[in-house]
């Protein structure tokens, strides 16, 4: 609920444009990401990634290329809602799962369920239909739905998938977002027209780092299959604020959103499957 919360939260930040509004959010989130690691007693995980990189400089490649891919993921969450592409992005977050499965399926040869072929072959009509009506799928949907299975990919082939791999990618975001914060439409001088940000742009940060430490601690928390279940959540929330926005869905855009719905709704009935099965044996 609070991704979804900052999703509309930009809209508040006006005349703030999306790059300056990415700076803020990664400057700001960044120290408070550092303070959970430490608080958590996960600072090994930064320490010890930190000397692999010393050792093996490829992992340093690894690290910028993962960097880029999430500054680009965090800008674009920021951005959509400011121009009218946040039903695009939405998009993307409901095909994110589909595409991860596909990406477990055929790098990883993980098995697929009878539901979630179903749901795959859903999501196809869903494409296909986009691809009739307008030759593609944007690209802001499909910087989301491939984006993220190429960034968690690297990750693991990193061995670089958790805490100490996202500190890493914020450190080197950095530079960025305070290129982005002092070159952007509005200077710290002007703030004192808008004084109205002088609050907002705080809580921007307190917004970002409590969303991204409850999706820490309920990752760890929850039982996996629970936690993938939850994350069809939020892009139904994302399509509700792009709604709330003003956006609209076309009559020929019907055919693309239903079937990705439906299959999305597929995968999660699969979900509470195998959430039931482990208590059914347990019985």
């Amino acid at each position: 609920m609070l991704f979804a919360v900052l999703y509309f939260y930009s809209t508040l930040l006006a005349p703030m444009d999306g790059e300056q509004i990415f700076g803020w959010r990664t400057l700001l989130t960044f120290p408070c990401l550092s303070a959970f690691i430490w608080w958590s007693g996960k600072q090994q995980l930064v320490i010890g990634l930190a000397q692999r990189m010393c050792r093996d400089p490829r992992i340093i490649i690894g690290a910028l290329a993962t960097s880029a891919f999430l500054g680009l993921q965090l800008w674009l969450f920021m951005w959509a809602p400011l121009h009218g592409r946040a039903l695009h992005v939405s998009l993307g977050y409901f095909l994110l799962p589909l595409t991860m499965l596909l990406t477990g399926r055929l790098l990883y040869r993980e098995r697929l369920s009878r539901l979630q072929n179903v749901a795959a072959a859903c999501a196809a009509i869903g494409v296909a239909n986009a691809f009739i009506q307008v030759g593609s799928l944007s690209w802001e949907t499909l910087a989301v739905a491939l984006g993220y299975p190429f960034y968690f990919v690297i990750r693991r082939r990193m061995d670089a998938n958790h805490l100490g791999g996202l500190w890493f990618d914020m450190a080197l975001l950095l530079p960025a977002g305070l290129y982005f914060i002092v070159t952007g439409s509005v200077g710290m001088e002007a703030l004192e027209s808008h004084r109205a940000l002088l609050l907002l742009i705080p809580l921007l940060g307190v917004l970002s780092s409590t969303a991204l430490v409850f999706y820490m601690l309920s990752s760890q928390m929850l039982p996996l299959s629970l936690f993938g279940l939850l994350g069809y959540v939020e892009p139904v929330l994302l399509v509700f604020v792009a709604l709330l926005l003003g956006e609209t869905i076309r009559g020929s855009e019907w055919l693309t959103y239903i079937p990705i719905w439906l299959a999305v709704a597929l995968l999660a009935a699969d979900g509470l499957r195998s959430l039931r099965l482990p208590r059914r044996s347990e019985d």
